[in-house]
């Protein structure tokens, strides 16, 4: 079964922490992933300013590599993430949706390297880029056993 944007969509629904930030498909390739987090005023971390917590950003990071996965190595494997790193560049700019864009750059039969970028528009400045390192878990692996 191909793994594609309405199968990603779908997921994106039911993962209950993905429903409630509204997080949505952008863009997809056989090798990236763009999810999109729009704004809102439950997401907002500082309420002075308006700008998004960086929660939820670590959210859509993360959730991007992760669902990038399966596009690379073919198939939907249960994916933990192992390891996380997030360099905060600047500030979102308040009212404005945030996009994170996310590839996998390595991937082994045990663990799967990722890294991404996060931004508002298209070549404006990055908010944030991480490195992210996954553990692959493949189905059978999790089969029970007497």
């Amino acid at each position: 079964m191909a793994y594609d944007r309405e199968m990603i969509a779908q997921t994106l629904k039911v993962v209950r922490h993905c429903a409630v930030l509204g997080l949505e498909v952008a863009a997809i390739s056989d090798d990236s992933l763009t999810l999109k987090l729009p704004y809102s005023s439950a997401i907002i971390g500082n309420p002075e300013t308006g700008v998004i917590h960086g929660g939820a950003l670590t959210t859509l990071m993360d959730t991007a590599c992760g669902f990038v996965i399966p596009l690379v190595v073919g198939r939907l494997d249960i994916c933990p993430t192992l390891d996380l790193r997030i360099d905060y560049m600047t500030a979102a700019e308040p009212g404005k949706p945030v996009f994170g864009r996310a590839s996998v750059y390595r991937h082994t039969d045990n663990v799967i390297f990722c890294r991404g970028v996060a931004f508002q528009e298209p070549g404006e400045t990055i908010i944030a880029h991480c490195v992210a390192t996954f553990m692959r878990l493949a189905p059978e692996s999790l089969e029970q056993h007497p």
